[in-house]
């Protein structure tokens, strides 16, 4: 299972707010986890999407294609992506190991 970062941003709009097509692009998101083919989470920065590595390539495609969908001449996205393949890596998974080390810490 591979872990997704990823920012879309749309350029050349009419307002400094992105806030329209990030709606757009959870939306896409959520479609995707009803299916059960990701887990996601939305940031203040970016999404966070789970999922094995095919999958989420092609909602890469589809997610950087909403704002082209809506009239933007220009987008640029940002990618990066986690895929360890040695053990089950989750978004879950991550934050508990940091977590357990800080708690571990303050013993």
């Amino acid at each position: 299972m591979a872990i997704v970062d990823i920012t879309v941003i749309p350029l050349g709009t009419s307002t400094p707010s992105v806030s329209e097509y990030v709606v757009d692009i959870q939306h896409i998101l959520k479609n995707y986890e009803i299916e059960g083919k990701i887990k996601y989470q939305l940031t203040p920065m970016n999404t966070i999407i789970e999922g094995e590595l095919h999958t989420l390539l092609e909602v890469i495609q589809n997610i950087h294609e909403a704002p082209f969908n809506k009239g933007v001449q220009r987008v640029a996205t940002n990618i990066r992506i986690d895929d360890r393949r040695d053990k089950k890596s989750t978004m879950e998974g991550k934050l508990e190991s940091v977590h357990k080390q800080i708690q571990d810490e303050d013993r």
